[in-house]
């Protein structure tokens, strides 16, 4: 039986005696599906996540627990874990992504700030959310030199590999003296979403969220992979954020710590997003992802000047990665300042 008589078929059981139509939506970067489920006067979000690919329970477990504690996540309508189904209260097609310029980010990203603070707020529960390892945390990085450099014919070489290494364990040993909070893990503007009628903003893609360093959810949105704001604008959006911080987690860290560690943190996540864009396109034939690269490596080329202890690091990327990256996928450049 095809997956859609499959769906309709369980939707029919859950949906008893209303005609209702399902419309699958464009898919992303998972195994996922998604489709909006109309009845008459209703609407609903259907995932479906076959078993094989994908595992329901930790967006179950994950968005119960967070609803409980007061964040806005779809409330979840119904479930089938063995096959892979859930119902999902729909959030609507409004994403933050597409209601952001120059007049209204400011105001939206404080909207953002004070949901990640309340995020950060919600005390862990460790069955539910794992710790973000170390080995974690390296693994992801690695994808840079797994699947961007072969893909640019970059030959890690023995010496590639031990200034990679060293250079791993330099973020690594502060990612880890970072405060330890609750984190989202892929909290951008296109995982926010504009409710009606609400002061919120709706809280999607969650379920691979973990315990880590506390400027993880921060420089996701900031320096957001899909879209870019002027460096002096993120600088202040970073003490703004800081000042937001319980003084708990600002004891023994001024303004100029808090931006080094956001920088650290955004070095790790975009050496793992070069990685990951690369890899949906070789390896899944998922090409949407790669005019995205050239903003990410400028990100990461940015970061690595802000930190000194990285200047080897630095020195590699600028002399021997770029060259080949231009060649292959451009260069971005920043924007002007926002009026």
């Amino acid at each position: 039986m095809q997956r859609e008589q499959i769906v309709q078929q369980w939707l029919e059981q859950i949906i008893e005696k209303q005609a209702f139509e399902i419309k699958y939506l464009p898919g992303d970067a998972s195994f996922r599906r998604y489709a909006r489920i109309h009845l008459p006067n209703q609407t609903y979000m259907l995932m479906d996540a076959p078993p094989e690919k994908e595992d329901c329970l930790p967006f179950v477990q994950i968005a119960a627990y967070l609803e409980q504690h007061g964040a806005r996540v779809p409330h979840i309508i119904a479930q089938d874990l063995s096959q892979g189904f859930l119902l999902l209260e729909d959030f609507g097609d409004h994403l933050l992504a597409n209601a952001l310029n120059a007049q209204t980010v400011d105001a939206y990203y404080l909207q953002a700030f004070k949901q990640i603070i309340q995020l950060q707020a919600i005390p862990v529960d460790q069955l539910i959310f794992p710790k973000y390892s170390i080995e974690k945390l390296i693994q992801e990085m690695r994808l840079f030199d797994q699947w961007m450099l072969p893909d640019l014919k970059i030959e890690v070489t023995e010496k590639h590999a031990e200034l990679l290494h060293r250079s791993y364990q330099w973020i690594i040993e502060n990612l880890e003296h970072q405060p330890q909070v609750l984190v989202h893990r892929d909290y951008h503007s296109r995982n926010l979403m504009i409710l009606d009628g609400e002061n919120d903003l709706g809280v999607i893609d969650f379920q691979d969220a973990v315990v880590g360093p506390d400027t993880y959810d921060l420089i996701s949105i900031i320096r957001d992979a899909y879209v870019q704001w002027p460096s002096q604008q993120v600088q202040k959006w970073i003490a703004e954020f800081y000042a937001m911080l319980p003084e708990q987690a600002r004891k023994n860290r001024d303004l100029a710590q808090f931006q080094l560690d956001a920088e650290i943190m955004s070095i790790q996540r975009h050496l793992k997003i070069l990685g990951i864009f690369v890899r949906l396109y070789v390896r899944d034939g998922k090409s949407g992802y790669l005019k995205d690269l050239p903003r990410v490596m400028w990100y990461l080329r940015q970061e690595l000047a802000h930190c000194s202890a990285l200047q080897d690091f630095q020195q590699f990327i600028e002399m021997e990665v770029m060259p080949a990256f231009i060649a292959k996928y451009g260069e971005y450049t920043e924007l002007g300042d926002v009026a």
